[in-house]
């Protein structure tokens, strides 16, 4: 059997509109890199035509494509997850099905790649999403590295390249909740970003709604440092001395003054401020907490439910 040199791993979630665009594109693409290469698909429980049409491709081309059937949804990086346990070649890339980040673009990396780093990040030029999106992207972005000192540029760009060792590292990471290209900046010992083009969604609509934007990131900041209970803890402290400023100052204004009225629509405006602070404090140690839940009830991170390969593969 020829030793496979890439992976290309994609997850697929309903993605039927799309999926005929991608393998046009895709394996003519990787037939051009002139190495031996592997294409793996993980249907992360779609309930479109998904599926059957990951089934034909693999009749089609059964000597380089496999696919992963997962018996349920456990979103993106579950599902690559659940890829990377399964490739063979010495680099992996990741990349989606929606051809927003087009496979002509995976020279690139490999070029990277063959420089010897361990790694490769990517950086859209010229985004086809919406200014919010943006927006919003560079805002997080700007503020996970603070808190995490993990530099990427892009974090939302999926297509990124991996030497094997980080992702035997990745996969023998038993963490519930992740974000994969964080996790390999960590682990990689010379890692490095290239710019690559960006498209308009080929077909159908994007998996990710603006909860699930807040939830990565959530993951992300509380998988990666605790520096948010550090900053809530300084600001409990800030909040604590200046309320003892001003309980004595109202005490001396009694002294002074006397009793009075004025000024109580104030302290119900400092109370709800406080009460908010609280509020968001306990939210974040939840997040915590509930991330510790979810690892000690130590259940499988997903079930696979198939693999499709031809028998010279396996």
């Amino acid at each position: 059997m020829t030793a496979v040199k890439l992976s290309v791993v994609i997850p697929v979630y309903n993605e039927e509109e799309g999926l005929q665009a991608l393998f046009d594109r895709l394996y003519p693409a990787l037939d051009k890199l002139n190495r031996s290469y592997e294409v793996v698909f993980i249907n992360d429980g779609s309930r479109d035509r998904s599926p059957a049409l990951l089934r034909e491709q693999f009749e089609l081309r059964p000597d380089v494509t496999r696919v992963v059937l997962l018996n349920g949804n456990y979103g993106q990086h579950m599902a690559i997850m659940a890829g990377f346990e399964q490739v063979r070649g010495d680099i992996i890339i990741t990349l989606d099905a929606d051809l927003q980040n087009p496979p002509e673009e995976i020279h690139k990396l490999l070029n990277a790649m063959d420089q010897g780093h361990d790694y490769v990040g990517t950086i859209r030029a010229q985004r086809q999403d919406t200014t919010w999106r943006r927006v919003a992207s560079r805002l997080m972005n700007r503020l996970r590295e603070k808190m995490t000192r993990i530099h990427m540029t892009d974090q939302g760009c999926m297509m990124r390249a991996y030497d094997k060792k980080i992702i035997r590292a990745i996969s023998s990471c038993r963490e519930i909740n992740t974000f994969i290209p964080a996790l390999a900046y960590t682990f990689a010992s010379n890692p490095t970003e290239v710019t690559v083009a960006h498209e308009e969604r080929a077909a159908g609509e994007s998996k990710y709604s603006l909860y699930s934007l807040i939830r990565l990131n959530f993951d992300l900041i509380t998988g990666f440092s605790v520096v948010p209970l550090q900053w809530f803890s300084l600001m409990g402290m800030g909040l604590s001395v200046l309320s003892a400023l001003f309980v004595i100052y109202l005490f001396i204004r009694r002294l002074i003054i006397g009793p009075e009225v004025e000024g109580v629509f104030t302290l119900f405006a400092i109370t709800f401020l406080l009460i908010g602070i609280l509020l968001f404090g306990i939210g974040l140690l939840g997040e915590y907490i509930g991330r510790i839940y979810q690892q000690v009830r130590d259940r499988p991170r997903f079930l696979i439910q198939a693999i499709l390969e031809s028998d010279e593969n396996k």
